[in-house]
This record gives C-alpha cells, sequence and structure tokens, in this order.
C-alpha cells in the first residue's frame, strides 16, 4: 500500500528517531499551529473513538489513560460526551503545554515505546488517537495498554491504514486475541483525515 501521511513540513514516514518525532511536534505546536492545521483538515478520530467509547460505556466517572494525548483534542471530545476522569501522556512536552488547563487529572511527558510507569490493572478505558502511524508508537505499545487496563475494560484506538499489516500492528491484535486478551468490539475504517484522504482502522477491544 503507498504510503500515505500527513506532515508540517515534512512527511511522518520520513522521521526516524523517538527525538525527530519530539522535535518535530514541538515545532509543529508553535504559533498553535498543529491545533489548528487539524482542525482545518477535519481530523475526526478523537470525536469518532470517543463516540464509539461513549456507545459501549455508559459509566462516565471512569478512569481513563490518554496515551500521546497531544494537545488535547481527545480530552475535550470525551469531555462532551460526560466522561470526568482522564489522565494524558504525550512524547511533546511543547504539545503537551497547550492542553487546556484542568481538562486531565494528570499530564506526563512519556515516550509509549518503553514500559508506562502505572500499576497493573488502573484504568478502565486506554485511548490511543493518532498515535498508531508512521515513526510513532509501535504495536508492542498495546501489551502495556492491556497490562495497565482493568479486567473488562476497554481499549480505544485508531492505526493509520498504510502501517496496519506492515508494521506488525494486524498480528499483534490477532495474537492478543488468539491469547485471550483481548476480545473485538468494533473494528472498522474511520473517516480520520478524509481531507488528506488518509484513513485509519479504528478499533475498541475489551481486555480479557
Amino acid at each position: 500500500m503507498a504510503q500515505k501521511d500527513i506532515g508540517y513540513k515534512t512527511p511522518l514516514h520520513e522521521l526516524k528517531t523517538t527525538k525527530e518525532v519530539m522535535n518535530y511536534y514541538d515545532e509543529w505546536s508553535k504559533n498553535n499551529k498543529y491545533n489548528q492545521d487539524m482542525s482545518d483538515w477535519e481530523y475526526s478520530g478523537p470525536k469518532e473513538t470517543s463516540e464509539i467509547l461513549s456507545k459501549h460505556q455508559k459509566i462516565k466517572d471512569i478512569k481513563i489513560y490518554d496515551a500521546g494525548c497531544g494537545s488535547g483534542l481527545v480530552g475535550l471530545e470525551l469531555k462532551k460526551y460526560g466522561f470526568t476522569y482522564f489522565d494524558g501522556a504525550d512524547l511533546s512536552k511543547q504539545l503537551l503545554n497547550q492542553v487546556p488547563k484542568n481538562l486531565y487529572n494528570e499530564l506526563e511527558q512519556v515516550d509509549l515505546n518503553k514500559k508506562i510507569s502505572k500499576k497493573d490493572n488502573i484504568y478502565d478505558v486506554v485511548m490511543c488517537v493518532g498515535t498508531f502511524t508512521f515513526a510513532h508508537v509501535k504495536a508492542e505499545a498495546l501489551d502495556e495498554f492491556v497490562r495497565i487496563t482493568k479486567t473488562n475494560g476497554l481499549i480505544c484506538f485508531t492505526i493509520n491504514e498504510a502501517i496496519y499489516i506492515n508494521h506488525g500492528f494486524k498480528n499483534k491484535i490477532d495474537n492478543l486475541i488468539n491469547n485471550n486478551k483481548i476480545k473485538e468490539i468494533e473494528f472498522f475504517k474511520s473517516n480520520y483525515l478524509a481531507s488528506k484522504k488518509v484513513g485509519a482502522w479504528l478499533g475498541l477491544y475489551k481486555v480479557l
């Protein structure tokens, strides 16, 4: 499949290292450029995932971990759907600085390709939106998401369609299902960034 992605100045698939990704988003965040681009490009990931979560999770005062929260776009949508407690983590300190005050309970600068410094079974939901894409968080992070999610909790994420198979996401999800770690609830093609002709898979899974 052709490499479909987006970029501020450089296409994301040209980034190679974690430091390059961090610097890239720190630069993109200046003068509110990132937030403005997401609005202009009609980025639907935060709204679509929050809507799907709300469809299947009626209790609103649960603990949610927003992995790759960026400037808080997912948190803003979760709040619209009545959810009240979220912790956020992102690689870019500059994007974290742009998160609206008092939206998240806790914010941390985190490399999600490493072990997450959270206890086992602590969250009711893990959200990961827009982070499974070129040069970003790898499929192995799903193991950590499962670890920190409570039994019968939910994991909701998007995966750039161009990396779903070739970057190991399909195999990782299949393995987690086959080993009775997760169960599929929803999995479908998201609008994601239709204005840029960039599609993504949207998945919602129960942790077993």
